[in-house]
């Protein structure tokens, strides 16, 4: 299935919309039709503007989409295909000062050193990735704490989340709490998961 088919845009600005998901997806080669559409598990990532135009928000007002074009923009994303993406990442434009600023950011090796140990907690405590926990297993490994609990409970009645995206959350916030060396699941952890699931429907 084509990125068109699925009525995703690229990008023509730095001003993007960063769309990941551990599980989107998958199509088997010897399958056709819906029936491979779950078969082979795929990671992937896709980056869709905001609007038609893909300047609404900057700072430089260029945006010219009415509030019809843009629903009919985003009414591309079924619910069921949003419903499958884990992480939903605003990625805003940088201004020339912001470009030209040294910052003090986390270096790619350190990143990739907290991630390595995170994969290790993972096979060591469950045998697998988060990302290929079962539902039972969520229930399992994935048990958040009293505060993240009472937090997770408003986040499925304020934002009507499903079974899966449920799950979803549960998922991210473990993997948030294995990439901080955590016991456990804390209100941050989850509150940072819901964060992500949140969007284009904040904006």
């Amino acid at each position: 299935m084509s990125a068109a088919a699925l009525g995703w845009d690229s990008p023509r600005n730095s001003r993007t919309c960063l769309i990941c998901s551990p599980t989107v997806l998958g199509v088997s080669r010897n399958g056709i039709g819906f029936s491979a559409l779950s078969v082979t598990g795929t990671h992937g990532r896709k980056a869709t503007r905001r609007c038609p135009c893909g300047w609404l928000g900057h700072s430089s007002g260029r945006c010219r989409c009415t509030p019809d074009q843009v629903a009919r923009y985003r009414g591309k994303l079924s619910g069921p295909l949003l419903d499958r993406i884990d992480l939903m990442i605003e990625i805003p434009s940088l201004s020339a000062a912001e470009l030209q600023t040294q910052n003090e950011a986390e270096s790619s090796d350190a990143v990739r050193q907290r991630v390595a140990a995170a994969h290790v907690l993972q096979l060591d405590r469950q045998g697998k990735p988060n990302a290929a926990l079962a539902p039972q297993e969520i229930d399992d490994h994935c048990r958040p704490d009293a505060a993240a609990r009472e937090l997770l409970q408003q986040a499925i009645a304020r934002l009507n989340l499903s079974g899966r995206a449920y799950h979803r959350v549960l998922r991210v916030a473990r993997s948030i709490a294995d990439l901080a060396a955590a016991p456990g699941i804390t209100r941050a952890h989850v509150a940072e998961a819901v964060h992500y699931r949140r969007g284009l429907s904040d904006n």
